[in-house]
């Protein structure tokens, strides 16, 4: 699949990734199953090689994760393999240790490409002309490629920077085929949360949700995730519901996919995202998916056709979506086959893989770029 779209010579390629593919955060899921994908389908014309640039541990070590990445550039300069830079960018830290990188790559001659995946970037970087937008929208229009999940980011980088119109590509996030049969619930319907447990991704507004559904009874909840867990759980022990909901804190990928295989139901009620690797996953083992309008969302969930979309923080229309698919077993089937072939067709990752080393092989040779 890939040979058609490589050159001749191997193409070098650096890839930035926070804590590099072991690493538990959405991008570095993403990363890791790129690199997994690479070497299956690989045919030596690409050597891709993921390297950390913050790092797991305390933020105060990014920036010897940074100047780590950074004399990683200048040594492969020197021998000949680095072509290209893919730097994985999102708000705040993460973008102030992209802007070096970045400026690193130009003063070697490396070209760049930014992927972009910040949920929360459209307030991050201000629609002003302070010293920080105007280095942002520089670190954009000296990118050799913007790799963004959607079309609401592709608008959102041309309003800020303009002159990176030409070389935006829309390549949503992606992963693989379920490697377990989709089972279900069984009596009781299962929803499931995947995430990072707080107030972005609306677990309070999901717990209330619940709790107003405790008369339905034909459900059971499991919200998997980091972050602040311990006052979750003792939340949902005050509202009544602690035998209806387990909270197993963060999960490997074996544990993730045991859980998507043995629910019916992906709730993620976020006030902000860029393009959740948990929606796509539930997508992919064909499970309903009640989400909202945030982010690209959108170019993957349409309401009632491939999922339930409710306002963020409407707890009323949170409650009444998972409780009409909780009591609706052809709808929560129509649903989840729909959602299945939007990720067959579109979110699978041999053809994300396929995207991204296209990018990588119009970075590296200076093809002017096309906006999707």
């Amino acid at each position: 699949m890939l040979q058609s779209l490589l050159p001749d010579r191997k193409i070098h390629v650096l890839v930035a990734t926070p804590s590099g593919v072991s690493g538990q955060g959405g991008i570095d899921r993403i990363m890791a199953a790129l690199d997994r994908e690479l070497q299956r389908q690989g045919d030596g014309k690409v050597e891709a090689r993921f390297l950390p640039s913050r790092g797991s541990g305390s933020v105060a070590l990014s920036v010897l994760y940074m100047i780590g990445f950074c004399l990683r550039m200048v040594v492969a300069r020197v021998a000949g393999r680095a072509d290209v830079v893919h730097i994985n960018v999102s708000s705040f830290g993460s973008t102030y240790r992209k802007m070096v990188i970045a400026r690193c790559a130009r003063l070697l001659g490396i070209r760049y490409v930014l992927h972009l995946h910040g949920a929360q970037y459209q307030t991050f970087w201000k629609e002003n002309r302070s010293f920080m937008s105007r280095r942002i929208r520089h670190m954009f229009e000296h990118a050799d490629r913007i790799v963004v999940l959607g079309r609401i980011w592709r608008d959102f980088v041309t309003a800020r920077a303009p002159g990176a119109a030409a070389n935006i590509v829309i390549v949503p996030n992606a992963t693989e085929v379920p490697s377990l049969a989709h089972v279900g619930g069984g009596d009781s319907v299962h929803i499931l949360f995947l995430g990072r447990i707080g107030d972005r991704k609306g677990v309070p507004q999901l717990l209330d949700a619940l709790h107003r559904m405790k008369p339905v009874r034909r459900w059971r909840a499991t919200i998997a995730g980091d972050g602040d867990v311990e006052a979750v759980r003792a939340r949902s022990a005050g509202l009544g519901l602690a035998g209806c909901i387990a909270f197993p804190g963060w999960v490997g990928p074996n544990e993730v996919a045991s859980l998507i295989a043995s629910a019916d139901i992906l709730a993620l009620p976020s006030f902000a995202e860029n393009l959740p690797v948990s929606v796509i996953e539930g997508m992919a083992s064909g499970l309903a998916v009640v989400t909202t309008p945030v982010g690209a969302v959108e170019d993957i969930i349409i309401d009632r056709k491939t999922g339930l979309l409710v306002p963020p923080g409407d707890v009323a229309a949170l409650t009444e979506a998972l409780t009409e698919l909780v009591d609706d077993t052809a709808l929560r089937a129509r649903l989840g086959s729909a959602a299945m072939a939007v990720h067959r067709e579109r979110l699978e990752l041999s053809s994300f893989a396929a995207s991204i080393c296209r990018v990588w092989h119009e970075a590296a040779n200076g093809r002017s770029g096309a906006k999707s």
